[in-house]
């Protein structure tokens, strides 16, 4: 099965993410589902920027949200010159089979302009969910 990709574009600065299932630390059985995932972010602008803090919302399949805010990502704030990219691994667990992210970096300029970038919401679906379409 091939992972899906994710994209958004933000003021030249993009976010790509690949989600991948992690069975071996899933059991359905104890209703715990994890994924990991990985972001790709490229300044493709002509101003070096910094990122800064992260802001994620995490919907399980019941539609219960969870939200998530720290400094960073991984422990990093990681600062971008035009033309470099910065990729990291993280990963979530769910009480569902099915979920998905969606969330947005705060980014300072060099200038000290502070903005925020778009992560793409991702689907997270574990291999054996079955999908219902209405």
């Amino acid at each position: 099965m091939m992972a899906a990709m994710y994209r958004a574009v933000t003021r030249q600065i993009e976010v790509t993410v690949e989600p991948n299932f992690v069975p071996e630390q899933s059991s359905a059985d104890r209703s715990r589902y994890f994924w990991s995932y990985t972001i790709v972010i490229t300044n493709s602008g002509d101003e070096t920027v910094q990122l800064k803090t992260r802001h994620w919302i995490i919907t399980d399949a019941t539609g219960r949200q969870q939200e998530v805010r720290g400094e960073g990502v991984v422990g990093e704030q990681p600062t971008l010159a035009p033309g470099e990219r910065f990729e990291y691994t993280s990963g979530v667990p769910l009480a569902t089979a099915s979920g998905f992210m969606t969330g947005r970096y705060q980014m300072v300029s060099e200038s000290g302009e502070r903005f925020e970038i778009d992560v793409p919401t991702f689907s997270l679906d574990s291999p054996d969910n079955k999908r219902v379409l209405n």
